[in-house]
């Protein structure tokens, strides 16, 4: 697991596999909080991503999978988790900034892994 913060505003960090959204939430009655899975990646995200400079303005992220088994899973069950842990860690201020998300499933690797790179988008690209 590692990070880099280049000069062209992008943050890359090497993360585990994120835990399924069924996992990243714990339920107790009507209550919802972030479950014991949730808060380990969270602290994970938060020290990989340290001294990472927050990225500001309308982003892209581009998340590169590794699962690290055969079982069937979907892809978009994990975006939360990793859009809320990297909004925790500082990489930006809030998820609602991020204009692109691209996901790809990867080859098996053995433990899992997920790569994911944000950028900061030009103006003339988000319409905004």
């Amino acid at each position: 697991m590692s990070c880099a913060n280049t000069q062209d505003v992008a943050i890359t960090l090497h993360l585990p596999y994120p835990p399924s959204v069924n996992h990243y939430w714990g339920t107790m009655g009507k209550r919802r909080f972030i479950g014991a899975k949730g808060k380990e990646f969270r602290r994970v995200v938060l020290e990989v991503s340290e001294g990472v400079q927050k990225t500001e303005g309308r982003l892209s992220m581009r998340v590169e999978l590794y699962p690290p088994d055969r079982r069937v899973r979907d892809i978009d069950n994990i975006t939360k988790a990793l859009l809320d842990a990297c909004m925790h860690a500082g990489c930006y201020d809030d998820d609602s900034q991020i204009d692109e998300l691209h996901i790809i499933r990867r080859e098996v690797r053995k433990g899992g892994g997920c790569s994911v790179t944000i950028t900061a988008l030009e103006p003339s690209r988000t319409g905004r």
